[in-house]
């Protein structure tokens, strides 16, 4: 059981998505929120505050008379209900619920318990609510997502429950549950703020993660397949470059090839002086895609980094409007709804996983040549040549799905569009940018699911299999319990599939 109080770190976020851990919410926390609650409900009155007692966006200069202020935070609901496109994925949906109950429960929003006591419920009880993908562009937030998770708190709407889309209504008078109370401002707050897209992204760096170690154990085994000399992984190469991820990759590719029988030493073969061709069969240094990967997976280890530490800050961060301060007593009008952080991290982070899945498609490529490699037979055959196809056909799913990740990753922290009456004149996009940087990831498991399974069939063309690195066959064997030796063409797709599953659980 997670108790939520006050930090929330990933490594907390990532218990709770992929391993199920319920939460629950400690005392302290209640008490921060039903102070901020009853703070606002006494400072509130005879104030103008926005969203409180005005109108939203540009109508903000119309004044909303007590009688009404109440239903129009249902009207803010109903009216911005208005996603399209395929509903976000229940892992998704879950890191948005808990990224949003994280910032209101900092009592910074002046909501009653009754809206982070629900929502930790649909989180506990595997409640997904039906959230639209497109719709937001991430300058008051995720308005439109956002109000998909508040219309099934009130109680409307739809959510997927036991592998079924079904009515709010019907789902909560099973589980016993009741819609939140609206008080002030429920409304607004639920759906002021950048949890859907930070949720998203974290969701997307956690994977982000997965996807670079396994990049990083493909090209060690690409080294062992190929017998490259290994001075291009050495310490006092990679650390004359002074930058942390090249280091970190150099030395957890040492680590994982130390006990390997397939990589060289320079000194032994080219420095010993007893070589005297003119012309040299073997290559002197290997393809860029093989040598120099610290230095391709060195940016990349670093900004996946980067990114996690600003989604954290940015879980952990009061991001509604107005913000509501206890301590000094006031209500602050601004701008801490807006998604430019986030944003500019999601284009990052599909930019160098877009790089990650050029990588394997390069090092795909490499093995599939018999021009370019001379180890192994054209398309990695364990069949009769000219009638059997070996990878052939996987290859061309690899090298459409790179090629869709590089036009996927067009910024979209750039392409902002002004819109609500110009009064969000300059927007993030931001969760656009998370949802097109999520597809980015998932296209990348296909490509390293195809690299992984040419290359198992590689090690058995060479029957290299007893060289290999410990490393290397701890891995070399759990893909072979998913994709038997195969020599006669087989349907690829269940498989690719498969090992794309493995590699992300």
């Amino acid at each position: 059981m997670k108790v939520i109080r006050d930090y929330l770190t990933i490594n907390d976020f990532a218990s709770v998505i992929f391993n199920n851990e319920a939460i629950t919410l400690d005392d302290l926390l209640v008490n921060r929120v039903e102070k901020s609650f009853n703070f606002l409900k006494s400072f509130s009155a005879n104030k103008v505050i926005y969203g409180v007692n005005t109108g939203f966006g540009p109508m903000a200069q119309y004044r909303i008379q007590p009688q009404d202020q109440l239903q129009l935070q249902y009207n803010l609901i109903r009216s911005h209900s208005s996603g399209t496109g395929n509903p976000l994925s229940p892992i998704h949906v879950k890191a948005a619920i808990l990224a949003r109950l994280n910032t209101l429960a900092l009592g910074k929003s002046g909501v009653n318990v009754s809206v982070i006591h629900l929502m930790k419920e649909l989180i506990n009880r595997d409640i997904t609510p039906l959230i639209f993908a497109h719709g937001g562009v991430g300058a008051s937030g995720d308005l439109v997502q956002l109000a998909h998770l508040a219309l099934i708190l009130i109680g409307e709407g739809e959510v997927f429950y036991k592998g079924e889309r079904k009515a709010t209504k019907e789902v909560f008078k099973i589980e016993g549950l009741q819609p939140i109370d609206v008080k002030i401002r429920e409304g607004l707050a639920l759906m002021n703020g950048t949890s859907v897209m930070t949720g998203i992204g974290i969701v997307n760096a956690l994977l982000a993660d997965k996807l670079v170690d396994f990049s990083l154990q493909a090209s060690c085994m690409i080294n062992e397949i190929v017998q490259a000399y290994d001075d291009h992984l050495s310490q006092e190469l990679n650390n004359t470059k002074l930058h942390n991820g090249q280091q970190v990759v150099a030395q957890k590719m040492r680590n994982h090839l130390a006990d390997s029988k397939l990589t060289r030493n320079r000194q032994e073969h080219l420095y010993s002086g007893d070589n005297t061709e003119e012309i040299f069969k073997e290559k002197v240094q290997e393809y860029y895609s093989i040598r120099c990967v610290p230095q391709i997976l060195g940016p990349i280890y670093d900004t996946v980094l980067s990114v996690k530490d600003i989604l954290e800050k940015e879980i952990n961060s009061a991001n509604d409007n107005p913000v509501i301060d206890v301590e000094t007593e006031q209500v602050y009008h601004g701008g801490n709804f807006h998604g430019d952080y986030v944003s500019l991290e999601m284009d990052k982070l599909k930019l160098v996983i877009t790089k990650v899945s050029m990588l394997a498609e390069r090092q795909l490529n490499y093995l599939l040549n018999t021009k370019i490699n001379e180890i192994l037979p054209p398309f990695v055959n364990l069949g009769k040549l000219g009638f059997n196809f070996g990878m052939q056909g996987v290859q061309f799913t690899a090298t459409s799905t790179t090629a869709e990740n590089q036009a996927l990753s067009t910024s979209m922290y750039i392409h902002s569009i002004p819109n609500n009456n110009d009064n969000q004149d300059i927007v993030s996009m931001g969760t656009n940018a998370a949802v097109m940087c999520s597809n980015v990831i998932e296209n990348t498991f296909e490509v390293l699911a195809i690299e992984l399974i040419t290359i198992i069939q590689a090690i058995d063309a060479l029957d290299y299999q007893d060289k290999l690195s410990s490393s290397s066959k701890k891995l070399y064997n759990e893909i072979r319990n998913i994709v038997p030796v195969f020599a006669e063409d087989i349907v690829m797709y269940p498989y690719v599939n498969k090992v794309k599953e493995f590699l992300k659980k």
